[in-house]
């Protein structure tokens, strides 16, 4: 990690140690509210949102590598702020349109904290393709009217404005609609972590023109490539809430006493805790790697099979790492009042967010063999 990582993981730390708690997660939880508008607004002024966003919308135009070092230390005290839905979905894709009278108008406010974006662009369970749209977009004289259902929206709950990706007959359209637009309505369906995805019902929303971030191709390739970025960092979050089960499964193993010893002095314990850690450090080695990789600006085929290679990796070590932690922790690793359940919880949410382990091994898979060929 260079020396400006350092200090960034170093800050975050601080602030995650200073403002931040599991407590504070179980209040949150299963409320419509999902998390502190202050405390996001807090994060704001510290620059994170603005992380990837360029200068001239007042971002610091830094790389996916200290995006990732912000995900992984909410991740640690299971934040619910949408760190990465917003950052790297909604506000990524955005930067990727390059419509610069729409990225003025939203960017900078979003970077503030005042503006919370949230991309609508899936519509059936399993969905990793930019085209799979049914949502029918109608052109009149001044723009769209869009009509049809937008599913599985992460941070939808705290809102202000949606991206929502549409169809004009062939052609997909990137269109930008507040939350109070007439004609649309949203319903949240709970999650396993206590946040929530959102349903937007479309019918005849009325969008000008000038609110359309991109079409044809180039909302394709915009959306693709803010897709590719948000699984590696959802990648990353996985590996800090990972990393801090398997510190407190070592933690509990330490103090915790059996027959007379603490149970991490049983030899088959040992060797689960090594197991586990090799699954760790796999997941971190892979990340590492497919960061570097991303920030080097590859084609596109190649950034979708690193980012698939990055998020199934630490897909699976996520899920096998906090379920084995609850083994480890026996009988109170599955009470609700122990914090052990909440990391399960949210690593089988971000497992499954933006595909699973099983998806993008298939897709990696094919986008290797297609490359080969």
């Amino acid at each position: 990690m260079t020396e400006h990582g350092t200090l960034l993981k170093d800050s975050v730390s601080d602030f995650v140690a200073r403002r931040m708690s599991v407590a504070r997660v179980r209040a949150l939880r299963n409320t419509t509210a999902e998390y502190d508008r202050a405390l996001w607004k807090e994060i704001a002024a510290l620059g994170w949102l603005g992380i990837c966003i360029p200068e001239q919308y007042g971002g610091m135009s830094l790389g996916l590598a200290e995006a990732a070092v912000v995900a992984e230390g909410l991740a640690r005290v299971v934040a619910p702020e949408p760190f990465t839905a917003s950052t790297m979905l909604a506000a990524g894709t955005l930067v990727s349109c390059e419509n610069d009278p729409i990225n003025r108008e939203l960017l900078p406010a979003f970077v503030s904290g005042e503006r919370v974006l949230a991309l609508a662009w899936q519509e059936r369970a399993g969905a990793l393709d930019p085209n799979d749209v049914a949502t029918h977009a109608t052109p009149f004289e001044g723009g769209f009217r869009l009509s049809g259902r937008k599913r599985y929206v992460m941070g939808a709950a705290g809102a202000d404005t949606y991206v929502v990706s549409a169809r004009d007959e062939s052609t997909l359209v990137l269109a930008c609609v507040d939350r109070n637009a007439p004609g649309m309505s949203l319903e949240l369906d709970a999650l396993a972590d206590g946040r929530h995805f959102g349903s937007l019902e479309l019918q005849d929303v009325v969008v000008p023109r000038e609110r359309v971030a991109a079409s044809g191709e180039a909302a394709v390739s915009a959306l693709s490539r803010a897709i590719d970025q948000a699984a590696v960092i959802a990648s990353a979050e996985l590996y800090g809430v990972m990393s801090r089960a398997l510190e407190m499964s070592i933690e509990y193993m330490k103090t915790r006493v059996q027959f007379g010893h603490p149970i991490g002095s049983f030899q088959a314990l040992q060797h689960r805790a090594v197991d586990l850690y090799i699954q760790q450090q796999l997941a971190s080695a892979v990340l590492e790697e497919g960061l570097r990789a991303l920030d080097a600006q590859p084609a596109a085929r190649e950034r979708s099979a690193i980012a698939s290679r990055v998020k199934a990796r630490c897909s699976e070590a996520g899920v096998r790492l906090t379920r084995e932690a609850i083994q480890i922790h026996g009988a109170i690793g599955f009470t609700d009042e122990y914090d052990a359940g909440l990391y399960l919880k949210r690593a089988l949410v971000l497992a499954a967010w933006l595909g699973n382990a099983v998806q993008h091994r298939r897709r990696y898979a094919a986008l290797t063999v297609k490359a080969d060929a």
